[in-house]
């Protein structure tokens, strides 16, 4: 029976009776029939706690088989999906709560007490979920009616709110519409030529469009498998490594196991397909690769605003240091910043992108959404690229200041408004230096009134403020910092003087 909600019917419904295995974890195995019984109590209890078509749930739990379970229950009860960084402090929760107008929060048992009072405030239902799936919203589940029909919603209906970073002010939520999330997935099936066969090493969070989206979804749709696990390991991507087919990760990712000698051909030469994203991935990350398993890893590029928009090849050459061809029904052009005039291949500009892959807008910002899009309905992405010899899309940097740390968005100005309110600080400013590990490290400038303040002083302000993939990893105190003429802080100069600075150590 259809239910016309499109992101459920045409992603999740062809599969939800089988009893073939959808998510292999470390202590027990489930079939799709299995999770779907899930999906349909985790729906009945939302609308038992009062969820109505259109609402956002807020979720910040740990990654499990009942989190994946209720953001599909989420969709299929008419509602929207919030996905929230496990690493964010109360006080960052309370604007993302806040501002979405969440009528559904979902927070640990652990941070049930900071959240308390926002939800209250809020008058949003607060719910339980931990790391063992235990909690309310699992205690009310399982006494729920195991069938559910799903309630209708159309391509131009919201399926999620996922928050991104930008350079100034508060961070800007991201409207994806079932249109998005379905034509994305239906794109990468076929660019990648993913089968029911498949079998992912899923080692990725799922609070964002790689791990649950791309991930997720895809695996789904073609009634493949996943190994499901809490986060990234050396020791569990080795150990299940033989049982999988793809894998998908950020660059950190490949570069821990590079840094581990069991990993080699004989245990990868069975997989094939090991794909990179969220960051960008070093060419000698690339050929190190390529050199250790006689494998090259595909890069692509996405945003959280458009999901996947770029991807090299399948089948075909796979060149380090790009982010290959735009996707099928993906429109991207190069252009100039100021004058939005597309220009020649070859030179230098900023991405812009058309599909239905492009999120609607940002939630409750009219005028930064209007800003974001170019008459003709291109979206600006910030990103600076150029198209190279072979037609693919190389990155160059961003036009913003946006860092980009083991895949995560994190935008200096939140960073630095905190840190200006600290006694002692006169002004600062946060860049991103090359990190060997993470990509890009957070790197906090400081000019200071009182020679007494320390790094541990500013870290120690900011441990219960900013999430711990936010915290610089090193403090610079100096006597000023480098402006223009027109008094504005040089943050290329800084990222110039300071690139080597975790190099050194490493």
């Amino acid at each position: 029976m259809t239910s016309n909600n499109m992101l459920f019917d045409q992603l999740f419904a062809a599969h939800q009776d089988s009893e073939k295995i959808f998510l292999h974890t470390v202590q027990t195995d489930y079939s799709y029939a299995q999770f779907h019984q899930l999906v349909n109590q985790l729906a009945n209890a939302l609308l038992q706690t009062g969820l109505k078509t259109g609402d956002r749930v807020a979720v910040q739990a740990a990654k499990s088989v009942t989190q994946l379970a209720l953001y599909v229950a989420t969709i299929k009860a008419g509602g929207v999906y919030l996905p929230l960084n496990t690493s964010y402090t109360a006080f960052e929760l309370d604007y993302f709560i806040t501002n979405a107008d969440a009528s559904i929060v979902v927070v640990s048992d652990k941070a049930e007490a900071d959240i308390a009072p926002i939800a209250t405030r809020q008058n949003a239902r607060l719910l339980t979920l931990n790391a063992d799936e235990t909690g309310s919203l699992t205690a009310i589940a399982s006494t729920s009616d195991t069938r559910f029909e799903a309630v209708s919603r159309g391509p131009e209906d919201l399926a999620a709110i996922l928050y991104t970073s930008g350079t100034t002010g508060r961070s800007k939520g991201a409207q994806l519409c079932h249109r998005n999330l379905v034509s994305n997935t239906l794109v990468l099936r076929d660019f990648w030529q993913f089968t029911s066969d498949d079998v992912l090493l899923h080692m990725l969070p799922i609070y964002h469009t790689h791990g649950l989206f791309v991930a997720c979804n895809l695996l789904a749709f073609v009634g493949g498998s996943m190994i499901f696990l809490p986060r990234f390991d050396a020791d569990h991507a080795v150990q299940y490594m033989k049982q999988a087919t793809t894998m998908m990760g950020v660059p950190t990712f490949y570069t821990r196991l590079l840094d581990d000698s069991r990993f080699d051909a004989g245990l990868s030469n069975h997989m094939r397909l090991f794909i990179s994203g969220s960051a960008p991935l070093l060419a000698e990350t690339h050929k190190q690769f390529e050199a250790r398993t006689g494998k090259q890893i595909l890069e692509r590029y996405g945003m959280t605003e458009t999901n996947m928009s770029t991807s090299n090849p399948y089948d075909g050459a796979r060149i380090a240091g790009t982010v290959g061809v735009p996707l099928p029904g993906v429109e991207l052009r190069i252009a100039d910043p100021k004058t939005g005039e597309e220009l020649a291949d070859g030179e230098i500009g900023i991405i812009e992108l058309k599909g239905d892959n492009v999120f609607t807008g940002y939630w409750q910002m009219a005028e930064k959404t209007a800003e974001s899009f170019r008459d003709d309905g291109y979206f600006i992405t910030g990103d600076m690229a150029r198209i190279d010899e072979n037609g693919y899309v190389v990155i160059v940097g961003r036009d913003k200041d946006l860092i980009i740390s083991g895949g995560l968005n994190i935008y200096p100005k939140e960073i630095e408004g905190l840190i200006d309110t600290i006694d002692g600080v006169v002004e600062s400013a946060v860049i991103g230096a090359p990190h060997p590990d993470f990509g890009e490290g957070v790197v906090a400038v400081i000019v200071t009134a009182e020679a007494g303040l320390t790094e541990a002083d500013i870290m120690a302000f900011l441990a219960d403020k900013l999430a711990k993939f936010k915290q610089p990893k090193t403090c610079i105190f100096v006597e000023e910092l480098p402006r223009n003429t027109m008094g504005k802080v040089q943050k290329a100069a800084l990222r110039e003087r300071h690139q080597q600075i975790f190099n050194t150590s490493s």
